[in-house]
């Protein structure tokens, strides 16, 4: 597996994936945002096709912050159905986000609206900065602000707000498992910087 920055919002990249296999796949032929993916084989040479394609097991879009050019939002996320529960999210945010800090980026953020994805997050080393965006989004920023925003408070403090929602059985349960419990750990190799990250 090789993560890749396939270009930044300047660079216009476009990226066509299945809509069948991968969930938000619409929003990555838009060339307005940048893009990272996870493939089984890199060749920088290859145009964009079906096969190409076919490789990708994750992606990522992101883009410059509209008021605060020292932040990059990574907008959407998605893994391959076949590739979910592997951890490939949490590992190509982390890479985008070495990726942006050594573009320059001082602070990356991402805003989610399940718990599942706010866990996921946590393992890639963002923490919840107590603010809210979108529909009800909560927003979680790498780094945190200090080592106290991955403490169990501040973490239950965002499953807490998903608790009040209307929540698939899913859902219910695995806020249930969570209660009192501290952050999960972070995946291994997160907050290496170890990203190509020319821009």
């Amino acid at each position: 597996m090789e993560f890749v920055v396939l270009g930044w919002a300047d660079d216009e990249p476009t990226l066509r994936l299945d809509y069948r296999r991968f969930a938000y796949a619409g929003k990555f032929v838009m060339s307005n945002t940048g893009k990272a993916v996870v493939v089984d084989r890199w060749d920088p040479m290859a145009a964009p096709s079906d096969e190409y394609d076919s490789a990708v097991a994750a992606a990522a879009a992101f883009n410059e912050d509209r008021t605060d050019e020292s932040t990059l939002w990574i907008r959407y996320v998605t893994v391959r159905s076949d590739r979910k529960r592997r951890g490939l999210g949490p590992r190509l945010c982390a890479f985008v986000t070495d990726a942006g800090r050594g573009a320059g980026y001082e602070r990356i953020r991402i805003a989610v609206n399940n718990p599942f994805a706010y866990e996921a997050l946590h393992k890639a080393g963002f923490a919840w900065t107590g603010e809210t965006s979108g529909l009800a989004e909560l927003v979680l920023e790498r780094p945190a602000d200090a080592p106290a925003a991955r403490l169990r408070e501040t973490y239950q403090a965002g499953l807490d707000s998903y608790r009040e929602r209307d929540l698939t059985d899913p859902e219910t349960a695995f806020l249930a498992a969570r209660e009192g419990s501290d952050p999960p750990a972070l995946l291994d190799g997160v907050g290496d910087d170890t990203a190509d990250a020319g821009r």
